[in-house]
């Protein structure tokens, strides 16, 4: 039996760092292979792990629904196969839905002896409640889906503003387990063992599974396994993560109560009336590149893409690995407001990715020089 981790989270929430931790503080000793699916066409995320000693099968191409239905099952099942690791950690895109990844798992058992071990959601306390106004559609379905959230970042706020978050949290999913001690504070192996033992899972499977049947027979009679002829759309466009939850009783989150005006530049307002496919509001821009940086280039673009305007459009999360004029290779994360810097060991390549939405990809390329 492969237990099987879901560990989902919108970008830049701090998925990966969580699971390094999980890593080096709860699964020692343990055989671990890490699927990642990315949103972009540069996986990065990747190169963080390596360090790790973790297995990693990248899947950057094809649309979601797409991989759900056909390359992930295949990819689980020959992962198992290949490596019979004792856990699989499934990092889904963090603009994917938790509960089309738990359905593919479940989907999953009837060609391999796995288990769902824990579906978890990690939340940025201080991004929670910009993100769920703004991208609820995809945001609020990893809330809905968890047994177990982990806020992020909590030491950086004070009680109200944790206060405030886990209302806003319970408000769609009442029975969740809910992490709120920093990270530095607590052992990876109590964030495992209230993963593994939240009482909700069980429930939020069932739940799943009643959807995908609700979805199965009223979408569009999307019974089909997406061949050449298909008409999801999900040919036309390689690198998304599709959703098609077009016309059921969900909140149209992406457009209520959101703080956006009539200039506002994520999207919302082409797309007021409907659910929409990821790639209908973010896009992606990622490169291979040879140049090399200084620490103070990326920094000064960096704090360009920080920066609260839309200069380069709206920007969600900014990450790479590059080459310095050192050694040593630069390492950086961005999400809005905040980034950091760091160097690591060489990839065999430099890669930059931008995830945001109406992205100026000229502007992109001039700002990195590529």
């Amino acid at each position: 039996m492969t237990k099987i981790d879901i560990l989902s989270g919108f970008l830049g929430a701090g998925k990966t760092t969580l699971i390094k931790k999980l890593i080096a503080e709860a699964f020692e000793g343990e055989k671990l292979v890490l699927i990642e699916n990315e949103f972009g066409e540069i996986g990065i995320d990747g190169g963080f792990l390596k360090d790790a000693g973790v297995q990693i099968t990248e899947m950057n191409s094809g649309c979601i629904c797409c991989s759900l239905v056909g390359d992930f099952g295949t990819a689980l099942k020959q992962v198992i196969d290949d490596y019979a690791p004792d856990r699989v950690i499934i990092e889904p895109s963090g603009v994917g839905k938790l509960s089309d990844v738990m359905k593919a798992v479940e989907d999953v058992k009837e060609q391999a002896d796995v288990v769902i071990n824990s579906a978890t959601t990690v939340v940025d306390v201080v991004k929670c409640k910009m993100y769920m106004k703004n991208f609820g559609e995809f945001f609020n379905n990893q809330v809905e889906s968890a047994g177990t959230i982990v806020l992020s970042r909590t030491q950086n706020v004070d009680e109200k503003k944790i206060s405030d978050v886990l209302a806003m949290l319970k408000e769609h999913n009442d029975k969740v387990t809910i992490i709120t001690t920093p990270w530095d504070d607590i052992d990876g192996k109590t964030i495992l063992n209230a993963m593994e033992h939240s009482n909700t899972l069980q429930e939020m499977l069932k739940q799943a599974d009643e959807e995908a049947h609700h979805h199965h027979d009223h979408e569009h009679h999307h019974d089909h396994e997406h061949g050449e002829n298909c008409t999801c759309g999900c040919h036309d466009h390689e690198h998304h993560d599709h959703d098609h939850e077009h016309h059921h009783d969900h909140e149209h989150e992406h457009h209520h109560d959101h703080e956006h005006g009539e200039n506002c530049t994520c999207g919302c307002h082409d797309h007021e009336h409907h659910h929409h496919h990821a790639d209908e509001v973010f896009t992606s821009w990622g490169v291979e590149t040879a140049n090399k940086y200084t620490k103070d280039e990326i920094t000064e673009a960096l704090e360009k893409l920080a920066a609260d305007s839309d200069e380069f459009g709206v920007i969600l999360r900014a990450k790479g690995i590059v080459a310095s004029d050192t050694n040593e290779w630069i390492y950086y994360d961005l999400v809005p407001g905040e980034y950091e810097v760091r160097t690591g060991k060489p990839d065999y390549t430099g890669k930059i990715c931008v995830i945001g939405s109406n992205l100026k990809e000229d502007l992109l390329k001039d700002l990195f020089r590529v």
